[in-house]
């Protein structure tokens, strides 16, 4: 059922950004009064198409779904001696150098609207998302180094406000590729008190690594998203926990001697522990309570024995509401889509001088599976998981490559300066070496595919 979702998942995503890009490219070619013969989702054989409109554009879905195309009036590709003059003038490369860049470049620029639109609906509408609250700091850390402890509310980093946790990350993302360190603003927690003091705390980040920056980073830097105390929930009833006299409502301080941070933390203690006697000290209400208990030992999904006692306990973070107005929202929408755009950029040079490493390209298979990934996890997600695709989709087709839109850019811009058009020898060339380089970047996209899968 959950390959059939991501199958899914995947396909509806790439159908909705290949439609966009094509759509962009075909408005705009309409508007600069250029035939369009067909339009196509998909590549290949077609296996439906209709005919429509003053001109009969064909509007075709092809077999194979990575990708499609917008088929203009093209002299470079038929033999149009017996057009109708009419029809000659609405041929595509007897249009000006400046209308040519502007049908090319409007598929990328159909995607990064597509991005901003949906970003801007998700602000206006809200996004539920945990706060930026930090979880208890190791002691080695660069964080424990800054000045932080755990409980810290972060409230703008560099100046800028943080809201939500993804603002966060996305933050130190930023300044993690640049080597520039992160000034946090937080709200320090009072010993014994609900109330907070603010605290202004500079994190370095010039230490990171190329290999720090691949997965989670932010553990690296010994920041993890604060979870809830480890409250005892429901006592399921023949379990190890129930046996041993726990109660819904206990609250576990230590383990073995050994302070608990938080209700991940326990967790995390009784599946390393199977089989192993554990000696819990907590309070009962007002009252402190000792037990022993040893966990189950049962199978996990590796295979690797975990430990079990068969309770609840709670483990969702503290989670806020971020909602703008609309227009708010469309400039939010609209700089998240800008920085995003220059963060994939500078992603790609730092993989070509080696200060990022390679195994950040991503295929298909990996696209998919977050495809699904998102999609079960929900609308909000699955939205947001299509506006950064459909951002990539149009930074990478910027990307001065031959056979690409930002290749075709690069003849016209030469245009532009010379005067005349890229000789079709040099094109040809061209054309051939981009296919090398695309080939190249998919191998390496899927080989890094099936490596995450077997790891």
């Amino acid at each position: 059922m959950n390959l059939l979702q991501t199958a899914l998942a995947f396909i509806v995503a790439l159908g909705i950004l290949v439609t966009i890009h094509e759509l962009g490219h075909y408005l705009v070619a309409r508007l600069c009064g250029v035939k369009v013969l067909r339009f196509s989702v998909g590549m290949g054989k077609v296996i439906f198409s209709r005919r429509l409109g003053r001109d009969q554009t064909e509007w075709a879905i092809s077999i194979l779904p990575l990708g499609g195309y917008v088929k203009m009036l093209d002299a470079r590709e038929a033999d149009l001696k017996d057009l109708p003059p009419q029809d000659l003038q609405r041929e595509f490369t007897r249009q000006s150098v400046w209308r040519r860049i502007a049908i090319v470049a409007a598929g990328p620029l159909a995607n990064f609207l597509l991005a901003i639109a949906l970003f801007a609906g998700l602000y206006v509408k809200g996004i539920p998302e945990p706060a930026p609250k930090l979880r208890a700091v190791p002691d080695a850390s660069a964080a424990y180094q800054a000045g932080l402890r755990g409980g810290e509310l972060v409230t703008a980093i560099n100046g800028e406000p943080v809201r939500i946790w993804s603002d966060l990350r996305w933050k130190l993302v930023q300044l993690a590729l640049e080597k520039k360190p992160a000034e946090l603003d937080v709200r320090r927690p009072l010993a014994d008190s609900v109330a907070t003091t603010p605290v202004s705390v500079s994190l370095q980040l010039a230490d990171l690594t190329p290999q720090d920056l691949e997965g989670d980073f932010l553990t690296k830097l010994g920041i993890e998203l604060a979870r809830p105390p480890a409250i005892i929930g429901k006592v399921l009833p023949d379990g190890v926990g129930m046996r041993a006299g726990l109660q819904q409502g206990d609250v576990i301080q230590s383990v073995n001697g050994i302070r608990v941070a938080d209700g991940l933390a326990f967790v995390d203690l009784v599946r390393a522990s199977p089989g192993k006697p554990l000696r819990l000290h907590g309070l009962r209400g007002r009252e402190p309570f000792d037990l022993q208990l040893v966990p189950e030992a049962q199978s996990g999904n590796n295979g690797n024995a975990i430990g079990r006692i068969k309770v609840e306990v709670a483990l969702a973070p503290d989670m806020v509401v971020a909602s703008d107005p609309p227009l708010t929202a469309l400039w939010r929408a609209t700089q998240r889509t800008w920085d995003t755009s220059v963060l994939t950029l500078k992603m790609l040079g730092k993989m070509v001088i080696g200060q990022v490493s390679w195994k950040n390209i991503t295929g298909p298979i990996t696209i998919a599976d977050y495809a699904g990934q998102t999609a079960r996890t929900g609308l909000i997600s699955y939205i947001s998981f299509i506006a950064f695709i459909s951002i990539s989709l149009g930074v990478m087709n910027l990307l001065p490559i031959p056979v690409l839109d930002g290749g075709l850019l690069l003849y016209y811009s030469l245009e532009v300066l010379t005067g005349k058009p890229v000789s079709e020898r040099f094109g040809d060339m061209a054309q051939r070496a981009g296919i090398g380089i695309l080939m190249t970047l998919m191998a390496v996209a899927v080989f890094n595919d099936i490596i995450r899968l077997i790891s």
